[in-house]
């Protein structure tokens, strides 16, 4: 049921959304793409929905692009704060649509981890499961996957068969933290069998830039370009015997083209760099331009070195709007909104964000 997408498979997938073949061989570490090799459609508006993270703020009003679905100040008649009342955790899941010639798609990216929370949210946020044309997975840790077959289950009823299930390289091999006392634990990887076993989603793992529902493209391979966005030496892989250190080569961002205003590029944790990733966006599209950049960024417990250098390269990239989310952490928030205060927006849960062209 599972397959990997290999080159004949994505100029197939890419003809059929209108984009051209991508050049350039696999290298270590990334992708030697020829720049601009793929012709991502323009959308004509763009609808992100945080289902989940880390911080929910019912007294938050709407701003710019951002519509807080519920708050104090649009609270549904006859209803309580009760009623309303969105879950936030440790965590992140995304609801995304596109709109392509007049046409409308919606896809999931990430899902959370605790179902319960992560289902009530769907259906006060009013997802439609029967619309979805694609699910997809930026990487394999319990804060993004560890409440997808639980809601895979729930929701059989309304998700069209053979539903694609787009994952990149290593999702089913699992990763773990290795504490400095030598303590090694678990990150719940996603069992491949688990998926497979319900019967109806189809399985399609990708190296290469993937179109996932037309106007959304997955990253694919993320190059790392930059010198300082290292990975932690706590996330390892077990193989063979033997933990070493992780690299998350698979890990996917999605990148997206508003009409007339540039890329929006939306990350899960971007263990690989937010900077590499938005860079991966330009290299692959050939577009400059960056509208939006939004997700988490892991840096959480990073350097400040580290924040500074992140905050400068994105900020010399002018984005119109800057969001970090889950696992950027506090201090790079901070630095967010003090040396880009006109283009930082503080995610909550339960924002819808909308971009037209």
């Amino acid at each position: 049921m599972a397959k990997e997408m290999n080159r004949r498979e994505f100029v197939k997938t890419s003809l059929a959304t209108g984009a051209l073949v991508l050049a350039g061989d696999m290298v270590k570490g990334g992708m030697n793409l020829a720049y601009g090799a793929v012709k991502i459609p323009e959308v004509e508006k763009a609808t992100v929905t945080v289902i989940t993270d880390n911080y929910y703020d019912f007294t938050r009003p709407n701003y710019k692009i951002a519509n807080r679905l519920y708050t104090a100040f649009t609270l549904p008649r006859n209803s309580t704060v009760y009623d309303t009342t969105l879950h936030a955790e440790h965590g992140l899941a995304y609801h995304i649509e596109t709109v392509v010639d007049g046409q409308p798609h919606s896809f999931l990216f990430d899902y959370g981890q605790d179902f319960q929370g992560v289902k009530s949210n769907m259906e006060r946020l009013n997802i439609d499961f029967k619309k979805l044309e694609a699910l997809g997975l930026s990487h394999d840790h319990g804060d993004h996957q560890v409440a997808l077959v639980e809601l895979l289950k729930s929701k059989r009823e309304m998700i069209r068969i053979g539903i694609p299930f787009y994952v990149g390289e290593q999702t089913f091999v699992g990763t773990f933290w290795k504490w400095p006392d030598g303590r090694i634990v678990s990150l719940a990887a996603l069992r491949r069998e688990d998926i497979e076993s319900l019967g109806f989603v189809k399985i399609v793992e990708v190296k290469d830039p993937t179109p996932i529902v037309p106007g959304a493209y997955l990253t694919g391979r993320i190059e790392q370009v930059t010198d300082y966005e290292k990975i932690p030496p706590g996330f390892v892989a077990k193989r063979g015997d033997k933990f070493e250190q992780e690299h998350f080569i698979g890990e996917q961002a999605v990148v997206l083209n508003a009409k007339g205003k540039g890329l929006i590029v939306l990350s899960g944790c971007a263990h690989r760099g937010i900077v590499n990733t938005v860079k991966q966006a330009q290299r692959m599209t050939g577009i400059e331009k960056v509208h939006a950049v939004m997700g988490g960024f892991h840096l959480t417990n990073a350097k400040p070195e580290v924040i500074q250098k992140t905050v400068a390269d994105i900020k010399a990239m002018n984005p119109e709007y800057i969001i970090p989310t889950h696992c950027t952490g506090f201090e790079a928030i901070s630095a967010f909104a003090r040396e880009m205060p006109d283009q930082f927006i503080l995610n909550t849960v339960g924002t819808k964000y909308t971009i037209s062209g």
